[in-house]
């Protein structure tokens, strides 16, 4: 008997109730996706956090009278450590970079379509980290100008030919089973090839691999293979 797959449970967090009812109307009716509460205020959502423990929180950045950033980090003082994804208007690398800076697992656009922010919000819940397609230039510009070059302290000579094949691969966009297909070797080694370069990079996921990957392609005056 197959077992079945639990049901994502997330918390919502914004500070326009309209947005809060259609997200929740949307995830709940046509994703399947169940919101274990939505709210602005700092006590309810520490409430929701305690007495629902969802998988993943869905945050707006710019809200009042504390942004989502401030939000975060009361919390993690206060020992919530759910993942993150921010969900807003803000496409400023300057947001981005104080996401990433505080830890967010995804950042994602609200013009994004939105079958795209949901299998964002899925992935992020699986593991990954996402950022929206269109910020990647932005993310590239955040590690040029060295605003997170700290997190990107070891260099790509690190790696074997093949685990530079594969981060090459990432960078175009292909999923494992891609790769494998590419290479000619099996998924389960394909995984174990990521594990080992986010390892060596001491990255946490292979968006931030791509991304690394692309800008040392364009420092040397070259696009990715």
């Amino acid at each position: 008997m197959n077992t079945p797959i639990p049901t994502l449970r997330v918390a919502l967090v914004d500070d326009h109730g309209l947005c809060r009812r259609g997200l929740t109307e949307l995830l709940t009716n046509r994703y399947g996706i169940q919101v274990a509460g939505a709210t602005d205020h700092e006590e309810e959502l520490r409430k929701i956090l305690t007495e629902q423990n969802p998988d993943l929180l869905v945050m707006d950045l710019r809200m009042n009278p504390l942004n989502g950033l401030q939000l975060l980090e009361i919390i993690r003082k206060a020992g919530f450590q759910t993942p993150v994804v921010i969900l807003t208007m803000s496409d400023a690398e300057s947001d981005l970079a104080s996401a990433l800076r505080a830890g967010v697992r995804g950042y994602l656009l609200k013009d994004m379509p939105p079958d795209e922010v949901v299998d964002g919000i899925r992935r992020v819940a699986a593991g990954e980290m996402v950022i929206a397609p269109s910020m990647t230039s932005k993310m590239i510009g955040i590690l040029q100008h060295g605003t997170s070059r700290n997190h990107y302290q070891n260099s790509l000579n690190q790696l074997t030919d093949r685990e530079r094949e594969i981060i090459g691969l990432l960078a175009e966009g292909s999923t494992n089973k891609e790769i494998a297909r590419t290479l000619g070797i099996s998924n389960d080694t394909v995984k174990q090839h990521v594990r080992h370069i986010l390892n060596k990079l001491n990255l946490n996921s292979r968006v931030e691999a791509a991304v690394l990957f692309a800008v040392e392609q364009k420092s040397v005056g070259r696009e990715p293979s």
